[in-house]
């Protein structure tokens, strides 16, 4: 399953907020950026009415590079692996609503799908985000 639109992180001044002010946390296969969000560097639809425009769950963009996988297919399916394991974590944290998280693998980072999990988990408490 996808990220509800609501919890997708999109647009380049989103991402360069993150790469400018945003903190990171390290681990042995990803980085972790984390940063305050600014609702105002978003894309919004003229029609849509300023609640809508208003996310009540945290933000997120996961990044994987050819580095990691040469082949597009394994690098969707860790992809969407973060994306679900992120939504369950965020998607009714309202706590974590104004903030933006950016998760990047290393290149060369293969390992389990239990060890990149877990570390993620161990990021987000590092980060302050308890899952």
């Amino acid at each position: 399953m996808v990220l509800p639109a609501s919890m997708r992180l999109r647009g380049h001044r989103c991402f360069d907020h993150l790469h400018r002010r945003g903190q990171r946390f390290h681990g042995t296969l990803m980085v972790l950026r984390r940063v305050s969000a600014r609702h105002s560097l978003l894309k919004h639809s003229v029609a849509a009415p300023i609640s809508d425009r208003l996310t009540t769950t945290c933000r997120v963009a996961v990044v994987i590079s050819s580095k990691v996988s040469k082949r597009a297919v394994v690098r969707n399916r860790l992809r969407r692996r973060l994306h679900d394991h992120l939504r369950a974590r965020f998607e009714h944290a309202p706590e974590h609503a104004n903030i933006w998280l950016l998760v990047s693998l290393k290149p060369g980072a293969v390992a389990e799908e239990h060890d990149l999990l877990e570390e993620c988990d161990r990021l987000l408490i590092e980060a302050g985000l308890k899952p």
